[in-house]
């Protein structure tokens, strides 16, 4: 897995900013036709980072409608999820992460929007290699079609013919890219 990160990272570092634009714009819209959104839905979401496609659209939208949106935070090697606020600071990887003390338990999600590395036909992921979504989201593997469901970002470029789940691998329930909702 290793070596196919640094290559899928390039790719999509590689894409000029009109490029991102467009993208962000059309995977709002796929987003729009796949996600049943309910106001009374707790989402998280991801502030991009690395050449990641941006879900800054969807961000206005849950915003604007009145979501309760929350993004995640290090917590030593997982994840917590605190509400978005003005307010950001830089986690030791350098990705601002909200200053909130509101920090609502994964499991109380409805819906976590991944960023990814690569993924595959089979909604397999690749992810930056620090296994955090892997370890915060461990209780789903016992729990098949239960909340939080997890659906993927990602550019088309980041597709790859195969990965190998591990068994540790989280399995998401989507992947949603610019022109395409893989289920």
């Amino acid at each position: 897995m290793k070596n196919i990160r640094q290559p899928l990272r390039q790719k999509r570092r590689a894409i000029k900013p009109l490029s991102r634009e467009r993208f962000a714009k059309q995977l709002f819209e796929k987003t729009m036709q796949m996600a049943k959104f309910q106001t009374t839905q707790k989402i998280a979401l991801y502030l991009e980072n690395d050449g990641e496609i941006s879900p800054k659209y969807i961000q206005n939208f849950l915003k604007n409608a009145g979501f309760s949106v929350y993004l995640p935070v290090l917590d030593d090697k997982k994840l917590k999820f605190a509400q978005l606020s003005a307010e950001l600071k830089k986690n030791k990887f350098g990705i601002n992460e909200p200053v909130s003390t509101k920090i609502l338990p994964t499991e109380q999600l409805d819906i976590i929007f991944i960023p990814l590395v690569g993924f595959d036909q089979n909604k397999n992921r690749i992810g930056m290699g620090g296994g955090f979504y892997d370890r915060t989201l461990a209780f789903k593997k016992q729990q098949k079609n239960s909340t939080p469901k997890l659906y993927g970002l990602a550019f088309d470029c980041q597709k790859v013919d195969k990965l190998e789940a591990q068994k540790w691998d989280v399995p998401l329930d989507a992947v949603i890219t610019p022109t395409t909702i893989y289920r």
